[in-house]
């Protein structure tokens, strides 16, 4: 069921070659024991990574990952998950093992939504189920806002709208980081590697890189895609994303933009809210947003849980019972004629 274009393995040969932390190589055992495949579709600047779980004659729900994270994000989510259904994660261009952006080129959110629409158009899909965290989540309401007809279902967890600012918080944000923007990619030209660790220091620096959020005993499950080993200095690692990710976040419009947004989505939409996790923008910007949701869409549905903003990798099986209660009602096994483009 897939062409030369969609490559499907069990390991990437880049995979299988790299000296890898016994900790990497534990997570890629428990990738083929949960029936974990690799893929690649093509970029025109490269390629984009990812995960396919599950059944291969089934068309996915596509999963999405929050910023700076990758497709690992939802290693331990997935197999909690119905077994008849196929999930495929992937890695947003400059995480994980996808591509980055050319140099010169900045990252925005909006050209993560133009990803979803490539994704479909390789495979031939006319309609997609998305389940994102975070960053993912924002990106995949934005995409269900501008094509309700192409979605079947919305599933975001601890995220629901793109960050607003003020408007002097605003001009203060962006020259901010539009600055700092051209030094890492000055860095990246640069080509020079980056700062080196041993793998535990690794797994602290992410621990507290995230808050708390990722414990240290899930940082693996995002390590996995994020890390290289260093040349320079062995038994270290260092960082592998693009580091002009960290600049991504400069807003092009204000709430009452997203609250226009949120009257266009229409299909069934569940959003699981982290008590632990901060509200960015604001409680209330949050609760504005809710507000508009369900007074336009009978469908929508919100769920509070006590846990971490990663509650998806560090607690999965807290959210599975509601997620996979949700997939049940409005998850429908496409026909056959429908995933045979793969």
């Amino acid at each position: 069921m897939t062409n030369a274009k969609h490559d499907m393995s069990t390991l990437d040969d880049e995979l299988r070659t790299q000296d890898r932390h016994p900790m990497i190589k534990f997570i890629d055992l428990y990738n083929k024991q949960h029936n974990v495949s690799e893929v690649q579709i093509p970029l025109p600047y490269g390629k984009l990574a990812g995960k396919w779980f599950g059944p291969k004659n089934v068309k996915p729900i596509l999963c999405i990952h929050g910023w700076l994270d990758n497709c690992g994000t939802f290693d331990r989510l997935i197999p909690l998950l119905p077994e008849d259904m196929s999930f495929l994660a992937i890695d947003l261009p400059g995480h994980g093992y996808s591509s980055r952006l050319p140099d010169g080129m900045a990252y925005h959110q909006m050209d993560f939504v133009i990803i979803l629409l490539h994704i479909m158009r390789e495979y031939g899909w006319k309609t997609i189920g998305i389940i994102g965290h975070s960053m993912g989540s924002i990106v995949s309401f934005i995409f269900s806002a501008l094509f309700p007809e192409k979605v079947e279902f919305l599933i975001g967890i601890d995220a629901l709208k793109p960050h607003s600012y003020y408007p002097k918080t605003f001009m203060i944000h962006a020259s901010t980081m539009v600055a700092k923007f051209i030094e890492a990619d000055i860095r990246n030209r640069e080509n020079s590697e980056p700062p080196a660790y041993t793998y535990e220091e690794m797994v602290e620096k992410l621990h507290e890189g995230t808050f708390q959020s990722v414990t240290r005993d899930t940082c693996p499950y995002l390590l996995q895609r994020n890390i290289k080993t260093s040349k320079k200095f062995p038994g270290k690692y260092y960082f592998d994303r693009d580091n002009k990710l960290k600049y991504t976040n400069i807003p092009g419009w204000s709430d009452a933009v997203n609250h226009e947004l949120a009257k266009q989505v229409t299909t069934p939409h569940l959003v699981i809210k982290a008590l632990d996790s901060p509200y960015p923008g604001s409680r209330e910007g949050f609760n504005g947003m809710v507000t508009v949701l369900k007074e336009h869409n009978p469908r929508f549905q919100l769920e509070y849980v006590k846990g971490s903003h990663h509650i998806h990798l560090t607690d999965p099986e807290k959210i599975t019972p509601m997620i996979t209660e949700f997939l049940r009602k409005n998850w429908v096994k496409q026909p056959d004629s429908v995933v045979s483009k793969l």
